[in-house]
């Protein structure tokens, strides 16, 4: 194939009728054997296709003109729709969100995992698919992404009108989408935000260039609870100074509801806070995430969330996500049961109320230290956490010492479980007639459904369900309960 000449124009399909719903906020036809994928479509568009990519198995494309607008759009209601890497379904209908990510699910459960599931199955949707996060991240860039009227106007900028903070665009390490409101997460947070890039600004603080590797501003972190306590973080590149000690103290002064405020100073190339020395500026050192107990004569759960603590970011769809598991599980108080990939104990606490014994296991040693101080807050003493890396620690000798569980529980992350993991959920000779249920929490429904496939042989799926943790996405949870095919 020749290859393409600098400045040639892309080349255009006519007439492309978009099929489905897809990845990354595409939407997908077929044109001549091949695959298509176009942004920012939906199905039923007819549309003339500019290819901007094309590659041996597929071409992506972006829509020059549309002729034919599906019924299942609506109007975006975010001002940066189509710049912002966030929220690309906002063009599709709600209920038709639901229905393709159900399609999703099942076409990787059936493709992948060969497994026969109902004709239907539940997705729970969101009853809120506004405000719904709680934890948002933004950057600081000294340069912030320009539109092509503000390149095109001529007009000189002050350096505080080049300056932004808000998200990277989709692909750009390097640019940075100014955000004027977000629609992710309740109020103060989009007040905060603009109060801080407001009063750096007037007080001298630079932001960060990460091309040149320099600037004081760097990130932000902004988390909350249902019950309205906020947590605020920023990340500097170098020792506080007086000016940025005076930015904090008008934040803390400015916004009461901001009951933790946090510093560190990173001096690294990347944006990570994993490894970095979390400091306090003023109140405690962490918020209070509540949730509804599984019984309903029971206390509701709290649950400690420091800066570097995982929490699902969907408060109101974690407590229905981990009720569809517990409901799955079939939990009762004499049974023992071991909650794999345990991050900071929710799924684990939130059971063992309901059990004789839980037994978590987590890689991130801080997420095991959060899970036990978790347990304590609620007064549950019949949780056990132990960290150290999945494939290493839940063995033979493992099982041997603590006890063969009735029940697993498992949510690893998205690339599914290690393949060690798996081989030992297979031992007989190990679990033999008591590991009667295995309930699987996926983020991505592709690597659930190459486990289930491995684990076919012996487990085969009973119940299916998904839950919409990420509206206005194509992320979708998916639930599966398993059990033993003797």
């Amino acid at each position: 194939m020749s290859r393409k000449r600098k400045n040639e124009p892309n080349k255009v399909l006519t007439d492309i009728r978009i099929e489905k719903a897809a990845a990354e906020g595409n939407s997908l036809a077929h044109v001549d054997g091949k695959v298509l994928f176009v942004s920012y479509s939906a199905p039923g568009d007819l549309a003339d296709v500019e290819v901007v990519r094309q590659k041996s198995g597929y071409m992506q494309g972006r829509i020059a003109a549309l002729k034919e607008v599906s019924p299942l759009r609506e109007q975006p209601f975010c001002e940066h729709f189509g710049l912002c890497g966030g929220c690309k379904w906002q063009h599709l209908q709600y209920q038709e969100q639901l229905r393709q990510k159900q399609a999703q699910v099942r076409d990787n459960l059936e493709r992948i995992g060969k497994v026969a599931l109902p004709s239907d199955f539940p997705i729970l949707g969101a009853e809120a698919n506004r405000y719904y996060r709680n934890k948002l991240e933004f950057t600081f860039a000294v340069k912030r992404w320009l539109s092509n009227e503000e390149v095109g106007s001529g007009e000189a900028m002050s350096e505080a009108d080049r300056q932004g903070l808000g998200f990277h665009l989709a692909g750009k390490f390097d640019k940075v989408l100014d955000l004027k409101h977000c629609w992710l997460q309740p109020e103060p947070s989009n007040e905060i935000r603009l109060f801080v890039k407001k009063t750096a600004q007037e007080l001298g603080l630079t932001f960060y260039d990460v091309r040149a590797r320099q600037g004081y501003m760097r990130n932000l972190m902004i988390r909350n609870t249902s019950a309205g306590q906020f947590m605020l973080v920023v990340i500097i590149g170098a020792e506080p100074t007086p000016a940025f000690e005076t930015l904090m103290r008008r934040v803390a002064e400015a916004f009461p509801c901001i009951t933790s405020l946090m510093y560190a100073v990173n001096t690294k190339t990347n944006d990570s806070m994993a490894d970095l020395e979390m400091r306090l500026f003023a109140g405690e050192p962490f918020i209070t995430m509540t949730m509804p107990a599984y019984r309903s004569d029971e206390a509701e759960l709290k649950f400690r969330v420091g800066p570097k603590s995982f929490y699902q970011t969907n408060t109101a769809q974690a407590a229905r996500l981990y009720r569809l598991a517990a409901d799955f599980a079939q939990v009762r108080s004499d049974e023992l049961v071991y909650d794999l990939y345990t991050g900071t104990g929710t799924i684990a606490n939130y059971v063992a109320r309901s059990v004789r014994k839980v037994i978590g296991i987590e890689y991130v040693e801080d997420a095991v230290r959060d899970a036990r101080v978790n347990s304590d807050l609620n007064g549950i003493s019949n949780a056990e956490f132990f960290a150290g890396d999945m494939a290493a620690v839940f063995n033979a000798g493992f099982v041997q010492e603590h006890g063969v569980p009735d029940v697993i529980i498992t949510d690893p992350p998205r690339e599914g479980m290690h393949e060690k993991v798996v081989e030992c959920l297979m031992d007989d000779a190990l679990f033999g007639q008591r590991l009667r249920r295995i309930v699987y929490v996926s983020c991505n429904s592709a690597t659930q459904a190459r486990d289930l496939q491995r684990m076919d042989a012996k487990y085969r799926v009973l119940r299916v369900a998904a839950v919409d943790m990420f509206p206005h996405t194509d992320h979708v949870e998916s639930v599966v309960l398993l059990e033993r095919r003797d």
